[in-house]
Parts: structure tokens; sequence; C-alpha cells
């Protein structure tokens, strides 16, 4: 069993693990969840003695992992794939791995068999795929035969006979009563693996419990209800309904209801009742995923950044002026600003690349404008008002344009430095 009371780990002024306890027990397989930088690696690392902590302590089968006797017979451990020197083969390894721990040479073979390597193992570990070195990993972790054993993302590189056999081999390693803790950023693969769940987030403790009950707290079932697409009173009608009833009901984009806070008996009693036919009745169980990211979404240091032209479409969100080009018309599409990738506000019609013409987009005169739908500069007709660094020049005159400078106010052209001059010579 591996136990940690108070750890906490500071780098400077940077804290990585902060007041860290939990328990892994034999018997399970256990997940280590967090986003990047939460401090699973730290955490692993100490475990291991390969970190000190800055206080608390963690201990494996109630000793600290420094004073297990010839530790590689009792604990193994998966860190980092690529921590093998390019030169040996994997034979030679795990071989020097064994002699350090005497452990018999018959067991190199052994452990190649079971991670499938026995084909390869007198090539250089250079030329492996990152599939074949997480395979020498997990056999080296494997070496001595441990009742503890610590995983990285062991499935990293793994084709997917690769990670099935993973998965199946961490579930084999729990049945035999081992303790067995896997830190992994694939849900999906956790879902199938894990019993039991420990999440963390910036170094403290999120959650301890398992799989089933982490998705039970961090995630509400709901019920999908469709009702023919050609009668849309009916879903009006049904929402209406079920509403009163004490349900939550959110409308989906594809014309689907989500209920949620009725059971679905009773949903289906209440349509039938009110002479509602249904395309659709399911329930939706959370996944893990679903769970993990509703968990930790405040916790996460690593953002992508909005689209740098966010700037340019976030001035839409003002109200939508009347077409410009047609007097008193609207705009078809308003200029209300539509749901982009990524959440992000877009024009409707907005092309792709600058200096395409937007079809939406119209100058005064009924041009089309090029760019991101914008007119060339503030004035008269330009829907938003702002210039656009993207337009490119359109021919004859245009409303609010600056007047051409006249000839005498032209800057001089360079002078031409292809003749040489007479001092050069020299």
């Amino acid at each position: 069993m591996i136990e940690a009371v108070g750890l906490t780990k500071r780098y400077g002024a940077k804290t990585a693990v902060h007041n860290l306890s939990f328990r892994v027990r034999p018997g399970t397989v256990t997940g280590f969840l967090g986003p990047n930088g939460s401090g699973k690696s730290t955490t692993m690392r100490m475990i291991l003695g390969l970190d000190t902590p800055t206080s608390g302590r963690v201990t494996i089968g109630g000793i600290p992992f420094r004073k297990v006797p010839n530790a590689p017979r009792h604990v193994g451990a998966l860190l980092d794939a690529k921590a093998v020197h390019g030169g040996r083969s994997a034979r030679q390894h795990l071989l020097s791995l064994a002699q350090l721990s005497g452990i018999p040479a018959r067991r190199v073979d052994e452990v190649l068999g079971v991670v499938g390597l026995q084909e390869v193992a007198r090539k250089r570990s250079s030329g492996f795929s990152l599939g074949m070195g997480q395979r020498l990993g997990i056999a080296a972790a494997l070496l001595g035969d441990p009742q503890v054993l610590l995983f990285d993302e062991p499935v990293n590189g793994l084709d997917p006979e690769g990670i099935l056999w993973v998965r199946n081999l961490m579930k084999q390693l729990a049945a035999e009563g081992r303790t067995v803790f896997v830190s992994s950023h694939l849900m999906s693969e956790m879902a199938l693996t894990a019993e039991h769940l420990i999440v963390i987030g910036r170094g403290q403790l999120l959650a301890d419990m398992s799989v089933k009950d982490f998705i039970s707290a961090n995630s509400a079932d709901f019920a999908r209800v469709r009702t023919p697409d050609t009668e849309p009173e009916l879903r009006e009608k049904l929402g209406t309904l079920l509403g009163e009833a004490g349900a939550q009901v959110v409308p989906e984009p594809d014309g689907a209801l989500r209920v949620t806070g009725l059971p679905l008996p009773r949903i289906s009693d209440l349509a039938h009742g009110a002479d509602i036919r249904l395309w659709e009745l399911s329930p939706h169980q959370a996944s893990l995923e679903e769970a993990y990211m509703q968990l930790t979404q405040g916790v996460v240091d690593y953002r992508s950044t909005a689209d740098q032209r966010a700037g340019l479409q976030q001035q839409a969100a003002a109200p939508a002026p009347q077409g410009p080009g047609v007097p008193g018309q609207q705009h078809p599409q308003g200029y209300a600003p539509q749901p982009g990738p990524y959440g992000q506000p877009a024009h409707p019609g907005q092309p792709a690349h600058p200096g395409q013409p937007n079809p939406y987009a119209q100058a005064p005169g009924g041009a089309p404008v090029q760019g991101y739908g914008y007119p060339p500069a503030a004035g008269p007709g330009a829907p938003y008002g702002q210039p656009n660094p993207y337009a490119q020049p359109q021919p004859g005159p245009q409303a609010g344009a600056p007047a051409p400078m006249p000839p005498a106010a032209q800057p001089a052209a360079p002078a031409d430095i292809s003749t040489p001059h007479p001092e050069d010579a020299r």
C-alpha cells in the first residue's frame, strides 16, 4: 500500500504539491488524474524517493522507499520510457538492471516475452519506436516481480492492440493482490481500467473515490427527448409540460430536448397523456471525461488562447444597423454575431482568409468589401465604424477616404544609386 500524509513540495516560490494525503490500496487499479502541471509527476517522484518532500511523508508498505530493502524486488515503476542507453539492446538493458538487483537472468527473457519484445530483444533501443520503448519500460517495471507498481502514461505511443494489452495487464496485476497506481490523461482508457480515482489540481486533492461515485458526484444524468421534426409545436408543448412538472428542459441544437429532474417513465407518461408522439426517449449517463472536465475546469493552468482574429470579430456584438446600400432594408442575417469555432463570435459569411470577398458585407453602392466583411475605412455605410487593416483598396473614390496627395506634396523619388559617383573611383 502507498500512503501519503500532508505531502508538500516547493521549488523556491512555486508550490508543486500542497498538503496532499491519500492511500493507494492493493487489489485494485487506482487512476491518478489531473491537468498538466497539477503535480502528478512530482508526487510520483516523491513516492519513489527521487524528490524529497518539503514537508509531510509518503511510505510504501509503511516505510519510505529509500529504506525499502532491495527496492526493485518490491517496487516497479515506469516514469520515463526514454531513460534507456540507446547503444544497448533491450536484453542488455534489462540484464544490467537484473544484475544490480540480484534478479536471475532467466527473468529477463520472461518479461521480454510478457511485453512482446522477444523478437527484437537483441536490437539497439535507439531504433525503437515510441510504443516499443513503452513496452521496454513496462518490462523493466515488471522485472523484479514487485508487489507495488507505478506507471506514468503507460499507453503513450501504443497501438490499439497494445493499449488493450496494457489494460488487461493492469487488471491482472491488481487481481493478483498487487498495488497498481496509474497516471494517465486518457479518460476513456481510465474508465475501462481503473476502479478507484485520485484526482489532484494545482497540487491539491480534488477527489479520492471510486470511478462510479466520481462520475455521479461531478455530473448530472439526463434524458434526451425528441418529437417529430415536422411538428415543432409538439416540441414547445412538451417542453412547457415537462417544465410545469418540475423538470429542467434545455433545447439542444439538433432539435432534441435535454431533460433533467424527471425519470424516464414519468416523461413518457406525461407525453402520452398529452397525446404527444415521441421519436426518441433515451437515458444519458455522463462519461468519466465529462465528469473530469466538470471538476477540473477551474484548475487548468494551460489553456489555448482565442484566435487572434477574434479581436476584429468582437465588434460584431454591437446592435445590427440597417443593411447599407438598400435604405430601410434589414440585412438578411442582421449582422448578428454567430458562434464560431472555439466559441468566438464569427460574422456570417466570414471568409477563411484575408482578401476574400464576403458575400454578406456591402460597401456603399452594393459592391462587396474585401477582407473580413469590414469596409476599408470608417465613414458612411461602415457597419462597424472601424478601419479594416486587411481591406484591399477599391477602385474609385470611397466615402470618408482621404483626398489624394497633391503632386507638390509627393515625396521625392530616391536618388539613382546605380550610377557610380566620381568619388567612388578612389
